[in-house]
């Protein structure tokens, strides 16, 4: 046993001490019983058959009114932080029933319904408030970037609630639970104490007052203690294990309709064998077209009459200075902007390497490519090309700057789309590792249009000069 686990020890049996000379200096078992008598109840207890049931049946009302109210919660915060009227209108009900007396709901529902659910509903209305507020804040606080780089490469709803939203409301919900637990027993209890459903706690806590048997009430708060604490660690237990969870990744939408253009592609081309992957065919050309693009953001006019036709298999360089619309263009043309006028044209399958990382920073560089493509041994070939294999399985948080930039890239690159946009795709690396890049991308263009921003290189040199990876 090591020194803190002793000392605590040592604590409980200091203060166990102190309640024994309490219950010597009182001595009157209505008043205060020693903490041997209330011991010796608690094993009486255990020796009783009905004891279980007991137990059972206020661990069963207790634990569906906690379930319920914690899926009602959690599904109307889901509406919520969707449809601002749902929130609206929600609002005054969770204020009543956070400000509201316990007390005066148990009186009423008594009135209502009786003694058999009440706790059942105690613990809901409790609940309720607590988590529904708390997972309300998690989603509105969910990172807006992920969101839009969900929408550009379409992944389905199963990646988007797993990935992106499930790590933005944990750490909100892991604190409601705390606090909904905890409060669940004990208006729970008490909701038993007054309207006594046989076989519950509350009925034997009852009983215990009026036969004055003090060592019993007391034996009985024990129970509802160690009840208590058992059932908050298994039920954070459990939440801590759907949290860690990661299950396979669904194919994006835009892959089921691309599978079916390579097949066909494939038909007239043999498959060729790359460094680590089979090289796909190129998919059928699709060509992308601005026509008379109009933004601005304020005064300032960054897009004026902006045309350009993008043709399938050609890659576009764009290094304009600072300012001049260079990300607001890639924006537009992956329909995350709306330009104030014109429009665009052509493919509608796009993916994308961001001005930022744009990564899910708990998750492993595998998992943010398999989220595009549906497929973790193919993520895992893709990123070996560019990435050390000690790197792969690392939470992208953990990876440097021009790491994250190369899951990215290899992101980017894997999704199937009929253009790639890429703004500062190089930022962070090295000359080599740039020329690694560099010839991954001509190896994956695979006829698409690629759109790229960088400043690194000048706009003629990237895919004239062709450097090998070895």
């Amino acid at each position: 046993m090591d020194k803190k686990r002793l000392r605590k020890l040592m604590i409980v049996f200091a203060w166990a001490a102190v309640w024994q000379m309490g219950a010597v200096v009182v001595d009157n078992r209505i008043l205060l019983v020693s903490p041997v008598e209330v011991m010796g109840e608690l094993f009486s207890m255990l020796g009783d058959p009905g004891f279980y049931r007991t137990v059972g049946s206020s661990l069963l009302r207790i634990g569906s009114g906690f379930l319920a109210g914690f899926a009602v919660a959690a599904a109307l915060a889901a509406v919520s932080s969707r449809h601002t009227v749902a929130e609206e209108i929600l609002s005054p009900v969770m204020s009543v029933l956070k400000a509201v007396p316990v007390a005066s709901f148990v009186v009423l529902l008594l009135i209502w319904w009786g003694s058999s659910f009440l706790a059942v509903a105690i613990c809901f209305i409790v609940v309720l408030p607590n988590i529904y507020i708390n997972t309300l804040e998690g989603l509105k606080n969910t990172d807006r970037q992920l969101l839009e780089m969900a929408r550009v490469f379409r992944l389905p709803g199963k990646s988007r609630f797993f990935y992106i939203y499930r790590p933005a409301i944990a750490p909100f919900l892991y604190g409601s639970m705390k606090v909904s637990l905890g409060m669940c027993w004990k208006s729970g209890v008490a909701a038993e104490v007054i309207g006594t459903p046989d076989y519950s706690i509350g009925e034997g806590l009852y009983l215990s007052k009026v036969y004055l048997n003090t060592a019993g009430v007391l034996a009985w708060t024990v129970v509802v203690v160690l009840l208590s604490v058992l059932f908050e660690k298994l039920a954070l237990q459990m939440a801590d294990c759907f949290f860690k969870w990661e299950p396979a990744c669904g194919r994006p939408a835009l892959q089921e309709r691309a599978q079916g253009k390579r097949r066909r592609a494939a038909a007239n081309m043999p498959v060729r064998e790359g460094k680590n992957t089979a090289e796909r065919p190129p998919m059928p050309g699709a060509r992308l077209e601005a026509r008379h693009l109009f933004k601005s953001y304020g005064s300032q006019q960054v897009l004026s009459d902006y045309n350009a036709v993008y043709e399938p298999g050609k890659t576009y360089l764009i290094n304009t200075p600072s300012g001049s619309g260079k990300t607001t263009l890639l924006h537009i043309l992956a329909g995350i902007l709306r330009p104030e006028s014109g429009s665009v044209e052509g493919a509608g399958a796009c993916s994308m390497v961001f001005q930022e990382d744009r990564l899910c920073m708990d998750y492993s560089a595998v998992k943010n490519v398999e989220l595009v493509t549906g497929d973790v041994l193919r993520a895992g070939a893709a990123l070996e090309e560019l990435l050390p294999p000690e790197a792969l399985h690392k939470a992208c948080r953990e990876l440097s700057g021009g790491m994250r930039r190369r899951v990215a890239l290899v992101r980017a690159m894997e999704a199937e789309s009929d253009y790639v946009l890429l703004d500062e795709p190089f930022t962070g690396m090295d000359g080599d590792t740039r020329a690694c890049a560099e010839a991954y991308i001509r190896r994956r263009q695979n006829g698409r249009v690629i759109v790229l921003v960088t400043h690194i290189l000048p706009a003629e040199s990237i895919f004239l000069n062709k450097p090998r990876c070895e």
